[in-house]
């Protein structure tokens, strides 16, 4: 009896060593390379002011400039997104962010907003922009009202926006190895980047810009995937 008992103890020993050792992707492993809301069901997932920023009918819409983060840090992700702007409208979808308190010049922003503004007469400024570093490669001016496509690919370093289907700017961060100016010249404002964009993270928060002075920027179907890093260049 006590040989029979210790043969199905070790039966059931290594049935779980077995079963902790499994190369299994786990439950989360597995949603992350599905696509999810970027800020959770009821905005679970998110870090915001109740009142400033709210959900309703599947369209999330702001009351004042603050921006809504993911509680989670991303890298290597695609994310997409509807928004539609008004009058005056400026935002911009904050990436990488590693200071939510001081996250300006601690992120990439993806820019969004009213190409009539005279204000954003500036190339890097203009909608789909790499914000203050990499103009759009066309005309990006949308009209207001109108619900528009967004889609950034962060790859590592490499940062991919496509505006309603269309390639729309692009980033190699390693290449951005000074500061003040770009490699191809563009000056970059003090206030924008505390750091060379080479040495900056590419895991962080991901966030939204909220209203603008009046003109408010309204957001649905938001949603994000994990996607596999292609291997370094040798």
């Amino acid at each position: 009896m006590k040989k029979i008992t210790r043969n199905i103890m070790l039966v059931l020993g290594s049935a779980l060593l077995c079963s902790c050792c499994s190369t299994t992707p786990s439950i989360e492993a597995k949603e992350d390379s599905e696509w999810m809301p970027l800020f959770g069901e009821k905005l679970s997932g998110a870090i915001y002011t109740p009142g400033v920023w709210s959900e309703k009918d599947g369209v999330l819409i702001s009351t004042r400039d603050e921006v809504i983060f993911t509680k989670r840090d991303w890298a290597n992700f695609e994310l997409e997104l509807e928004f539609k702007i008004n009058r005056d409208s400026n935002s911009g979808v904050v990436l990488y962010c590693t200071d939510i308190q001081n996250w300006i010049p601690n992120s990439i922003e993806v820019q969004i907003a009213d190409n009539a503004n005279k204000g954003f007469a500036r190339p890097t400024w203009r909608c789909a922009s790499i914000f203050g570093h990499v103009d759009p490669e066309f005309d990006t001016t949308v009209p207001y009202g109108e619900w528009q496509k967004m889609k950034i690919v962060c790859n590592g370093p490499v940062i991919d926006v496509w505006l309603n289907g269309k390639h729309a700017s692009s980033i190699d961060m390693l290449m951005w190895k000074n500061k003040d100016v770009g490699p191809d010249g563009t000056i970059i404002p003090k206030w924008l980047t505390a750091n060379r964009k080479c040495d900056m993270p590419t895991i962080g928060k991901i966030g939204l810009q909220g209203m603008h002075g009046k003109a408010a920027t309204d957001f649905r179907t938001l949603r994000i995937k994990s996607i596999k890093q292609p291997p370094a260049k040798k």
